[in-house]
């Protein structure tokens, strides 16, 4: 059983995104809000230690450029399904204390995750659109997509005016919410993108004038999807919540090639969100957490030969989380974003 020492690091309004960020020499996260509000850039022992900026927020991704001292990519003006078509991605650079300049990278309408994946030596961006248009409120006619661009080491020349042009991977994918980073044994990254559609992974070019490598894992739709050995038999299941923000926890296993549904968990949890799968405290760990009804943070483990769940808390309705180590500790902070509240867990065994 994990014991569990909760610290309440500060309160944004609907706080949702969270990420990652080496800055100065030191790591730090960042926390972000979906609606129009701040960036707070946190150290690891949970101080608020600058605001990034108090507007436009709209943020669901936020990644750092690899090799930079602080500069990352970030998704603006992504505010709901609904208010999204004005939605870009861009570069943010440090200049000062509570100074950091914003430029555009590149407008893209209903962008929601993106990410940077590094591929025999090279970077490159590949971003997912929930849908390509609509014309009413809850309008799916118009099934979202997945763009890709190799990413320039220097991003100084972008802005409004001269955007990063993207090229379109794959397109129909309905309800394109899911996206996790996932580390391949060469060193190399894919993605695992999750739609009503199923859950692909996509592999970045090995090798100039190759073309991207796209898997389709299962065609079951899903909300959000990872690979995780969490059983520890040497293969990694594929841990699903499903369908979009729904509220069934599933794992699948992979069996002569093909990945096979083995557990659903037995509780439906509303309005299922936030993700995270890897080692916490020694052990292989899914994270989930829900929005709606009881607004549980869960830890879901495999021992002595079943799924095992903890709770973390309850009540408090994490969009997201972010897991790291920090003086020797498990620490998972989440943006709560139905009570406006980012909080630490110091998990411990």
């Amino acid at each position: 059983m994990l014991k569990i020492s909760k610290k309440i690091v500060g309160k944004l309004e609907k706080c949702y995104s969270l990420a990652m960020l080496k800055y100065q020499g030191k790591e730090h996260f960042l926390c972000a809000a979906e609606k129009v509000d701040d960036c707070y850039l946190v150290s690891l022992d949970g101080t608020i230690e600058e605001t990034v900026w108090e507007g436009p927020g709209g943020v669901m991704t936020m990644v750092q450029v690899p090799g930079t001292d602080g500069q990352f990519l970030a998704t603006h003006k992504f505010y709901s399904p609904n208010d999204s078509k004005e939605a870009s991605i861009v570069i943010v650079t440090p200049k000062g204390k509570n100074d950091w300049e914003v430029r555009t990278l590149c407008d893209l309408p209903f962008v929601h995750r993106f990410d940077i994946l590094r591929s025999e030596g090279k970077n490159y961006i590949i971003a997912c659109a929930l849908k390509a248009d609509h014309e009413y409120k809850d309008d799916w006619r118009f099934p979202g997509k997945v763009f890709a661009a190799e990413l320039p080491e220097d991003l100084s020349s972008f802005n409004s005016g001269h955007q990063l042009v993207l090229t379109v991977l794959k397109e129909n994918m309905l309800k394109n919410h899911g996206y996790y980073r996932h580390q391949e044994q060469d060193g190399s990254t894919s993605g695992i993108v999750s739609c009503d559609n199923g859950v692909y992974q996509f592999f970045p070019p090995k090798q100039d004038g190759c073309e991207w490598n796209i898997k389709m894992l299962t065609a079951d739709a899903a909300s959000d999807g990872l690979l995780l050995d969490i059983n520890d038999d040497g293969v990694e299941e594929l841990c699903t919540i499903a369908p979009f923000h729904g509220d069934t926890v599933r794992i699948y296993q992979k069996k002569a090639g093909k990945y096979t549904a083995e557990y659903i968990y037995p509780e439906k949890l509303d309005f299922l969100h936030a993700v995270f799968g890897g080692k916490i405290c020694g052990k292989q760990t899914w994270i989930i957490g829900n929005r709606e009804g009881r607004r549980l943070l869960l830890a879901l483990t495999y021992e002595n030969g079943s799924y095992q769940a903890q709770e973390i808390d309850r009540g408090k309705g994490a969009a997201n989380v972010l897991h790291y180590t920090y003086g020797g500790k498990d620490i998972l902070i989440a943006a709560n974003r139905e009570i406006n509240e980012i909080v630490q867990y110091e998990l411990t065994d």
